[in-house]
């Protein structure tokens, strides 16, 4: 028998559903990834791209179009035709970082995108070169209010997810660190294994091989709860610092002015995508924790964190070249 809150979700379910099978591509669907072929977020797509292409009964063409921190592929999707057969794999950096970022910016991704539904996530760990003496997020806290901007930290460069993540983690904990920006975040962890900048704040898949050999010790992850990847590693909530939480992730998009029937059929597409076993191991293979939503969860999350990202980026003055 249906419990009330089983009803009220399928009641909710129920017009999505109807929508879903009254709309389908008539051509190839064109995906955009606005980063280089060959990273986490082109694989991402290519992935789910795959296992949409045999639901929706048209191919999902994985397209790059780089340049501008993901503001190029983005604008492209935007000038598109909302027809259903245009769609953009954003980015937690392009959707809700750009705007404070990019003065310049042709587009507002909170007016000219609408969501299809999440993709993935991927939590952020803080680590520390073995030789700084702290073995907890407290003990690091209270060793840069003692030596104030002496602890530098590395990042994938000005406006990257390193460095804001490490921004909102300071501003959180109320301590001062040196910034030392590189081009991109390997040189950046490279530094830290060698002491030559002494924390970062990694994406889990970039360093869990340098945490698991001892070269860097983790001290905290900016997930909701703890990885299963690193079970012992305390969230920041645990350490005290629930205001430091914060993931990167991707969620599929297209044009503002894309008929609902497309959006619903799209997002069964991707959520059938993310609920295939091979796929899901796919993604983590590939560094991605698998996340499904409606197209509305994808507009809150972005209106809360464009929120708060451009408080990180007011309240530290982050600016890029």
């Amino acid at each position: 028998m249906l419990t009330r809150r089983s009803a009220l979700i399928a009641a909710a379910l129920t017009p999505l559903a109807a929508h879903a099978q009254s709309w389908a591509p008539s051509r190839p669907v064109r995906l955009v990834v606005p980063f280089p072929a060959g990273g986490a977020t082109d694989v991402v797509a290519r992935v789910l791209g795959e296992h949409m292409s045999g639901t929706l009964g048209q191919p999902v063409v994985v397209e790059n179009r780089t340049g501008a921190g993901g503001n190029v592929g983005a604008e492209t999707v935007v000038r598109s035709p909302p027809d259903g057969h245009n769609l953009l794999m954003g980015t937690m950096g392009g959707l809700t970082i750009n705007p404070h970022l990019y003065r310049g910016m042709s587009f507002d991704p909170a007016r000219d995108l609408v969501g299809i539904g999440m993709a993935f996530e991927t939590v952020h760990v803080l680590i520390v070169h073995p030789a700084v003496p702290a073995t907890t997020v407290g003990e690091l806290i209270a060793l840069a209010k003692a030596q104030p901007t002496r602890l530098a930290y590395g990042s994938a460069g000005a406006g990257s997810s390193t460095h804001m993540v490490a921004e909102l983690f300071r501003l959180t904990a109320g301590i001062e660190l040196t910034h030392v920006p590189y081009r991109g975040s390997a040189p950046a962890l490279n530094d830290t294994v060698a002491g030559t900048v002494q924390i970062m704040l990694d994406q889990l898949p970039s360093c869990i091989g340098q945490v698991q050999a001892g070269r860097v010790r983790a001290l905290a992850v900016t997930g909701a709860a703890r990885h299963p990847l690193l079970p012992e590693v305390p969230s920041m909530a645990e350490a005290g610092l629930a205001g430091a939480s914060a993931t990167s992730w991707g969620a599929i998009m297209a044009p503002t002015g894309t008929p609902a029937p497309a959006i619903a059929r799209l997002n069964a597409a991707l959520n059938a995508a993310l609920g295939d076993v091979s796929v899901r191991a796919r993604l983590v293979q590939a560094g991605a924790d698998p996340v499904s939503s409606t197209p509305e969860a994808v507009a809150e999350r972005m209106r809360t964190e464009t929120a708060m990202w451009g408080r990180v980026v007011r309240e530290a003055n982050i600016t890029i070249n």
